[in-house]
């Protein structure tokens, strides 16, 4: 052998001999969660949050772009749930989109969770943002909506409610529902089917349903709940930081309707108390077991005025008209108890 030539042998490491082999990675339970976000309740705030809570728990965030597709065909949620499966995990994947059954189709289900807020308080800051927009800008509803024209821009809202426009009737009013009943046709029609559909889906699919009008309370659920999610979530949120760059916001122009026109509101949403009315029961449920208090329980999402006016309601004749999908944009907690004074 040639001499000043270094002769290098290959060996087989026995470091799986001595050490077995490396230890996967333990993923926490649940790694594989779903934040349906239903529109107009806060979902930006805490998508918001999100982004600062993956960089630093270091998990996958992925936030759809799609706002005004929630209701899927057979195909495209086959396919959706199988983009969603492949996503290494742990994962958090957000999108404004009614309930997918995972399970029905043979795929591992993941946990849900969501946030909902009071149903005429939802409707109208819908109603206003769509048509006024919000503070980041005064001419951004132009943008949002440019084909709407000012007849419909400037519409009353109790004009709207009062003379039965599609908009302020069902089945259009009837939207948070469908979030938890999921894509069966039958759950855009207002009934005791959807809701009770919607009412198990949440029992046996969803980690969390909190409710906007107890933000931090919810926040803090998650914390509990989903520490390698959301640990520390409260303390970002309630830093000025968070509220400077998230140049957080509430509708404009938001005014509120007659006592009449709120009493027909109520009367026409009527599953959609029923189900809010259940969701916050659970949450306070929830609360309750793990030693939190909450808030006054003197039936906040049924004032004494608007019980007191349903009982002389006649029940209000339903429009036979196609719900048309949305845009959804959200704010914060902005005025989540507006409609909700006593008089």
């Amino acid at each position: 052998m040639p001499s000043g030539v270094e002769v290098k042998e290959e060996r087989e490491s026995t470091f799986v001999d001595d050490h077995g082999p490396p230890t996967p990675r333990e993923l926490p339970f649940p790694s594989q969660v779903i934040y349906n976000r239903v529109g107009k309740c806060g979902s930006r705030t805490v998508v918001l949050l999100l982004r600062i809570l993956a960089e630093k728990h270091q998990f996958n965030l992925v936030s759809s772009d799609i706002h005004n597709k929630t209701r899927l065909t057979k195909h495209e949620q086959v396919d959706l749930m199988r983009n969603i499966s492949t996503i290494p995990q742990p994962f958090l994947y957000t999108r404004h989109v009614h309930f997918l059954n995972f399970t029905r189709f043979r795929i591992e289900q993941p946990v849900y969770i969501n946030i909902i807020r009071d149903p005429i308080n939802r409707f109208l800051s819908n109603y206003f943002f769509r048509r006024f927009g919000d503070w980041r800008g005064e001419q951004n509803h132009l943008i949002r909506t440019p084909q709407m024209k000012d007849d419909e821009r400037y519409l009353d809202i109790n004009v709207c409610i009062m003379e039965n426009y599609p908009e302020c009737t069902n089945p259009r009013l009837f939207y948070i529902v469908p979030y938890f009943c999921g894509q069966h046709p039958q759950c855009r029609e207002p009934g005791v089917w959807a809701l009770e559909r919607a009412k198990q889906n949440v029992i046996e699919n969803f980690l969390l349903v909190g409710i906007l009008e107890e933000l931090e309370d919810v926040l803090l659920l998650l914390e509990r709940l989903l520490p390698h999610y959301f640990s520390d979530v409260l303390s970002i949120y309630k830093s000025p930081t968070f509220w400077k760059m998230g140049n957080l916001t509430g509708t404009v122009k938001k005014h509120m309707p007659t006592i009449e026109a709120l009493q027909v509101l109520y009367q026409r949403m009527k599953y959609e108390y029923d189900f809010y009315n259940f969701i916050r029961d659970q949450f306070h449920l929830t609360k309750k077991k793990i030693g939190l208090k909450s808030a006054s329980q003197n039936s906040a999402h049924e004032p004494d005025f608007l019980r007191e006016l349903a009982l002389r309601t006649q029940e209000p004749l339903e429009e036979e008209e196609e719900e048309e999908e949305e845009e959804e944009e959200d704010m914060g907690q902005e005025d989540a108890n507006i409609w909700m004074v006593q008089p």
